[in-house]
């Protein structure tokens, strides 16, 4: 980690608002995944006195079968994408020796099941939680298309990842170190954040974007990330209303890609972490409720405006 960096980290207040990021960031760091299939040569390994074994990670898989989340631009819905991805990533995480890791599914409504899944992985008492996700656009930017038959919205202005962290969360100086971690990685891996949430058109969706290198926002009213009592983040994989993304996010090499690059940066994570479960012992965080702003991250499509399950 750079000494900037972790100045940036160490002067974070807990409650507070860091530095925006400068407009200049959209265009210097938007970007998009390189190539299908990529080889991608894996990191010479790094001494670590990381307790593997018992480092527990929960992996959130947002949304519910019932409540599935935005529409991708072929209709295919977001839980599904968000569930083959967990899947994938917490098989790199288990292959990498973290045995604990536990893949998180629940089936309750909004606003009970959001409260529900921190609670679950409080109770587990989890080092970390990385809740899984897939973005959308907000209406005004959607457009149609015909796709098999049938009238489709997408929008194919913005592409690539983006990372969440709440300054309410219990430890959000753990939560924004991680993400450095896990954007380096994703970046390692031929990714790319996008920036539009720092863009005006989104309105009261725009987000300060904390880590201009790794594109990690500040999202402070996510339920998930406010209630865990363990460093957490939310991650956008990518945007399944971008059609190109779209294909790109369904293929074995992209989801590898990306389960690789949590894999590692949870690994640099945990060896950062001496007493990993002393974030058990920080304050309850509070959670004020406010309905309009429990939507997603992004605005969905009205027809989906109200499938909040996984944490967005």
């Amino acid at each position: 980690m750079s000494h900037a960096f972790r100045s940036r980290i160490n002067k974070l207040p807990l409650a507070s608002t860091a530095l925006l990021v400068p407009f200049a960031a959209v265009l210097i760091f938007a970007g998009s995944y390189t190539a299908h299939g990529q080889e991608h040569i894996p990191p010479a390994s790094k001494p670590s006195d990381c307790d593997r074994a018992a480092f527990r990670v929960v992996v959130d898989v947002g949304h519910t079968v019932e409540k599935p989340g935005a529409d991708s631009a072929r209709g295919t819905t977001e839980y599904s994408f968000n569930l083959r991805l967990a899947d994938e990533v917490q098989q790199a995480l288990v292959g990498a020796g973290f045995e604990k890791t536990v893949r998180l599914i629940t089936q309750a409504a909004p606003l009970r099941g959001l409260v529900e899944r921190a609670e679950r992985a409080n109770s587990m008492h989890a080092d970390l939680f990385i809740s899984i996700h897939h973005d959308s656009v907000p209406d005004n930017l959607l457009e149609t298309w015909e796709y098999e038959g049938q009238q489709r919205s997408f929008s194919d202005r913005f592409k690539g990842y983006a990372l969440f962290i709440s300054n309410e969360n219990a430890n959000p100086k753990g939560s924004l170190e991680f993400g450095h971690f896990l954007g380096e990685e994703l970046r390692t891996h031929g990714l790319q954040y996008t920036p539009h949430y720092t863009l005006p058109l989104m309105g009261h969706r725009r987000h300060e974007l904390l880590d201009a290198e790794a594109g990690v926002y500040r999202y402070d009213q996510l339920v998930v990330l406010r209630k865990t009592l363990m460093p957490a983040l939310l991650m956008e994989a990518g945007s399944i209303i971008n059609r190109d993304e779209e294909l790109e996010l369904a293929t074995p090499e992209r989801r590898a890609a990306t389960s690789a690059a949590v894999a590692a940066a949870v690994e640099d994570f945990c060896a950062t972490r001496s007493h990993p479960s002393h974030y058990l012992q920080a304050k309850q965080p509070r959670i004020r409720v406010r309905p309009h702003r429990q939507a997603a991250t992004l605005a969905l499509p009205s027809r989906a405006a109200n499938l909040q399950g996984g944490g967005k």
